[in-house]
Parts: structure tokens; sequence; C-alpha cells
């Protein structure tokens, strides 16, 4: 639930058995707040109950207790978490502040385990730390949406540009007609005058007169139906033409789509389940060891006396307050363990904690290679099910084609009976005028002939120019639309240009940053001999399948110099533990502010600096301090005397 209150307003956090805390309320002011304190004073678990305020899943619940609870005050803005532990597994009831906190575990909680910080120190993938949190999945999605939008737009400007170079065309068309038309129109008046003068001056017997115009008359309807026919079935076949050359574009377009045969979807389908499946079972061990690692630190940081003398039995009773030195050096350097209850050494419970920690490593490892393969499996699946919804599509349509011109082909040859007939028919009324007709109406029935033939034309001509001024209208109307697809085709190749820049620039950013941040720290910092410390951005060559594709990488310089001056480069292995860790945290600062982890994350902690001498802690501590509203740092008391910047200290939490 992230909020819209100034990030700049005090903040408070009130903790009840989180970490190795029973109960505590800090006010943070703005600005710097050292945590000053010993270790087993809680510094640290204070800061893991910060970073489950905000929503972070690194929490654990106090080892007696089975809920615990958070509650962040930001100005007006309150979030109360609480936790639960259940058959063993503690499970947060509530959202944090943040709705995502990955931005702030990677670069504003700069704890010990910081996967930043650790990128470096391991000589991890810095290039894939940064990219972590951009969804690169759906930016290539809507690339591709995008794509497909350019081609739709290109093919109808391309058609517009097609019809617009038949416009002058179309129009010498449409002049040509209406000549032809008023020709048409012309001549059958003539006919029309022709037709009436001859028949007044006839002077036959009325009767056959009306017998011989009754013919005249079926005969013009059976030839203008005769010609209706003919254009129905020249507009069939043309019709016909055209299915039959979008059905061989189909059948070409189903053969381009290359699906292997071999290729058992529902098996991919299978396997992706088991993969992710296979992720929630590495997640949820991750969880695990969490919590136990956390346990035992807390643990190891200071057991209860009380529970102590539980746990030694009667041993606790019966030891000396006032013991030989020996013993108590002795017992400075055990702890009792809390499973069996004896003393053992410190260092071989952080040994255990250590192969521990390795071995949650080892997880975050396989469950990012199996982030990998699921990925790369999902692309696999998505392609298949679109090739094949795309044959279902075409094998639609193309039975679509099939059945419209079988209809067509049969509507065919009901015509072509029909003509024959009308042929026929024709034949015996022009026999039969022919027969009646006496040498006068020879004249006369010519020139129906005549007028029946040049209203045909009339009527064809006029259907032409109808046809032509509807194709000029349409070519008109996609003239007036091209502006509007030339825009928006503008828009689509920005916002594609964008999309395909986004991660370039923030890898520049990136590395800008680093660079100048680094250098900066290492001008306040003063180490002897690293003169230099630089990200270098590269690309190589992978291959995506069969596909061959540039991928960014970050390349860590480390340019050391001698007493003479003389520059040399080095590894991070061969970096002090000093030097490394600034490395990591000022990798972490850049991803912080590339990435403006500020304008959601009102706090930054800073811990696990003992390293750094305590000098170089006041400067980098006074460094950061700079950027976000909050920086919360827990320090020992001789680190925490040197910090010189303006801060509030917390002595007891």
């Amino acid at each position: 639930m992230e909020s819209t209150e100034s990030l700049a307003a005090p903040l408070s956090l009130s903790v009840e058995n989180v970490g190795g805390i029973d109960t505590t309320s800090v006010r943070l002011e703005p600005g710097v707040t050292v945590l000053e304190g010993r270790n087993a004073t809680n510094r640290t678990s204070f800061l893991k109950a910060v970073m489950a305020s905000m929503g972070s899943d690194q929490y654990t619940l106090k080892g007696d207790s089975d809920a615990g609870r958070v509650e962040l005050a930001v100005g007006d803005t309150v979030v109360e978490r609480r936790f639960e532990r259940r058959n063993g597994t503690v499970t947060a009831l509530d959202d944090g502040y943040l709705d995502d906190p990955e931005l702030a575990d990677l670069f504003a909680f700069l704890h010990e385990d910081n996967e930043a910080r650790q990128a470096v120190a391991r000589g991890d993938n810095l290039h894939e730390i940064i990219t972590r949190p951009i969804d690169t999945v759906e930016i290539e999605a809507e690339i591709e949406r995008l794509q497909a939008t350019k081609r739709q737009i290109d093919e109808q400007l391309e058609r517009i540009d097609d019809r617009q170079r038949e416009e002058a065309e179309l129009r010498d068309r449409k002049s040509e007609l209406e000549s032809l038309v008023a020709d048409a129109e012309d001549r059958l008046e003539d006919l029309e005058a022709e037709i009436e003068a001859t028949d007044a001056d006839l002077e036959t017997d009325r009767e056959s007169d009306e017998t011989v115009e009754r013919d005249l008359d079926s005969l013009t309807d059976k030839r203008s139906e005769l010609e209706e026919l003919r254009f129905e079935l020249e507009t069939l076949n043309e019709t016909i033409e055209s299915l039959e050359a979008e059905r061989e574009a189909k059948r070409e377009q189903r053969e381009s789509i290359a699906v292997d045969p071999d290729t058992d979807l529902a098996s991919l389908r299978s396997e992706l389940k088991d993969l992710r499946d296979r992720q929630r079972r590495v997640t949820s061990q991750m969880s695990e060891l969490q919590s136990i690692i956390q346990f035992n630190e807390n643990m190891l940081e200071g057991t209860d006396t009380e529970i102590a003398s539980v746990l030694r039995d009667d041993e606790g009773d019966s030891a000396p307050a006032d013991g030989p030195l020996t013993d108590q050096l002795v017992a400075e350097e055990t702890v009792v363990c809390w499973t069996c209850g004896s003393d053992v050494a410190e260092e071989d419970i952080e040994e255990t904690l250590e192969r521990l920690r390795s071995y949650r490593q080892d997880k975050f490892g396989e469950r990012q290679s199996l982030e990998s393969e699921i990925d790369d499996l999902q692309e696999r699946v998505s392609s298949l099910e679109s090739a094949e919804q795309e044959l279902d599509d075409l094998n639609e349509r193309l039975a679509e084609i099939d059945a419209e011109i079988d209809r067509k082909r049969t509507r065919i040859s009901e015509l072509e009976d029909r003509k024959a007939t009308l042929h026929d028919e024709i034949a015996e009324l022009e026999d039969a005028v022919e027969a009646q007709q006496s040498s006068d109406y020879s004249e006369l029935l010519d020139l129906h002939k005549e007028a029946n033939k040049v209203e045909l034309e009339l009527e064809q001509r006029n259907r032409q120019l109808a046809s032509v001024e509807e194709e000029l209208a349409e070519v008109e109307s996609l003239l007036d639309e091209r502006e509007e697809y030339a825009q928006r085709r503008e828009q689509v190749v920005s916002e594609l240009q964008d999309l395909r820049n986004r991660i370039d620039r923030l890898e520049d950013d990136a590395v800008d940053a680093f660079n100048e941040h680094m250098a900066d720290v290492l001008d306040v910092l003063e180490y002897e001999n690293l003169a230099r410390v630089w990200i270098e951005r590269q690309t190589r060559e992978t291959r995506d399948g069969r596909r061959k594709a540039l991928e960014s990488f970050f390349e860590l310089h480390i340019v050391r110099e001698t007493e003479d001056g003389t520059a040399y480069e080095g590894t991070v292995e061969t970096l002090s533990e000093s030097e490394r860790e600034v490395v990591g945290l000022v990798f972490a600062l850049a991803g912080y502010l590339v990435h403006d982890v500020h304008e959601t994350v009102p706090v930054m902690l800073l811990d696990s600096l003992e390293a750094i001498d305590a000098e170089r802690i006041g400067r980098l501590v006074e460094y950061f301090a700079d950027y976000p509203d909050h920086l919360v740092v827990a320090l020992l008391p001789e680190d925490a005397a040197a910090v010189d910047v303006q801060h509030e200290v917390v002595h007891e939490i």
C-alpha cells in the first residue's frame, strides 16, 4: 500500500516478538539515525523489523513466540503487519507498506546478505541484479503487440497508396462512362421517337398489332432478364476467382507455419507445471532456511540467562560466580547450545550457520535456474499455442471458403440452366413476331430490337458508373484517413523505440551512476593503492534456440597503482574485505538511483560495516546521507564515534 505521504515525514516503528525483540517502539526523524551498540543488542533485529514492515519476506519471529507484529507509521499512513508460526513456518498475515518490496530488498536494505552487495563480493552477474526489477517478458510482449499493430497500419497505408494510384484512372473511367451514358440516353431518346413515329404511320389491323406489341414487350422483358442474368454470372465468377485466390493465400500461410509434428503440447504444459512446482518447493525451502538461519543468529547474539540456566540444568546452579579467570575467558568464547544445553564453541555454530547460508545461496541459484527454464519453456508453449490457434483459424476460414465456393457454383449452374431456357424463349418470340409482321412491321421490329439493345447497354453503363463512383468514394474516404494512420504509425514507432531503448538507457544510467559515485567515494575514502573501480557495459553473442542474440553484461574493472604510480589491472579477489564492501555498497546505491527507489521507499538501511575502518565508515555514512530521507545505520560504539554528519543516536532497542 504505497502512500503519497511525504517521504520526509518522521517514521515510527512498533515491534513485538520479531527477531530477538520482545517489544519496542522507536521514532526516527528524517536524516541519519545511528543504532549504536555491541553485538546481541537487537540492532540487526530492528533493521529486519523495518524491512518486514515495508513488505520484505526476510522476517522471523522470536524463538519462544508463535505470533508477532510490526506497526509502521509514516506521516498519516499507518501499516500493521502480523506474523504467525504454523507447523514450524512463519507466515505474514498482512501486506507491508510497499506493494512490491523487490526494489527495496535489492537496493535500499543493505544488510550483510543483501544481493547487490553479495553479487560484487562473489563476482556474480551484476547486470542481472540491475535489470531484475524490469519485467522484460512484459516488455517483449508489448513490443510484439506494437510490431503487429505497425504491420497492420503499414498494410493499410500500402492499400491506401495503391488505391490512391488508382484514383486518376477511376476518375478517367468515370468521365468515360458518364459520356457513354449520355450518348446511350440520347440514342434511346431518338429511337423511341422513331418507334412512335413509325407506329403512328401504321394502318394495319389493330388486333394483329396488339398481338405483335405483346410479343415485342415480352421479348424486351426476356432480353432484360437475360442481361441481368449475365451480369450476375459475371459477378459470381469474379467472386469465385477472389475466393480461390484467398484460399491459395491461406493454404500458403498454413504451410509457412512451422509446427513440429512430434511436439506434444500437453507434455510441455505438464513439464511447465512440474517446473513451477519445483520452483515453489525451492522457494519454500529457502524461506525455511532463512527462518532457521535468523533464529540461530538471534540466539547466537545472546541467550537469555534464565534460558541458559535451564539449558545447563543443575550446572548453572553449581557454577561459582567468581570462578577462575580461565573459566571466565572460556565462557566468553562459548555459548549454551539451545538444542542440547551443552557449552559449544561459538565458532562451531558460526561454521554451521555459514554452511546453511551457503546452502541457501545454492538454493537461490537453483531457483534462478528454474526461473530461466520456466521462462524459456513458457515462451515455447506460448509460441506453440499461438501457432495452433493460427492453424485453427486458417482451417476454419478455408472450410468457410470451400463452402462459399460450392454455394456460388451451385448458383452458377442454376443460372446457366435459366440462361439456356431464356435463349429458347427469346428465339420463339422472335420467330412469332417475324411470322406476324408485315413489311412495315419489319422496320418497327428492328427499331425495337435496337432500342432493347440500347436500353440494356444503358443499364450496364449505369451499373458500371455506380460501381466506379462507389470505388472513388472509398478511395476519397481512405485518403481522408491516411493522415490519421500516418500519425498513429509515427506514435507506434516512437513507442517501439522507447521500449527497445528502455533497458539500454537503464543499463547506461546504472553504469554512469556507479562509475561517478565510485570515483567520488574513492576520493573520499582515500584507499592507498586503489586508483579506480569502474563498470564497462559490453555485449556478447548468445543463442536463443536457433536464433542468435546480443546479450548485455557488466564487466567490473579494478585498477591498482604501485607506489611509483604504475597502474595495473586487478580483480575482485585482489580487493580487501573493506574495499569489496565499499564497492558492493556503491553498486547498490547506483541501483537505488537509477530505479528511483527514493520515490517509494522512505528508508535506506546499512548494516554489517565492521570490515570498514571507523574513519571511512563515518565518511561513507556522510556520503550516503544525501540520498534517502531516512538513513538508518547499525554501528559499534567505536564506529559510531567517527560519524560527523548530523545524526540521531539510538542506544537501546
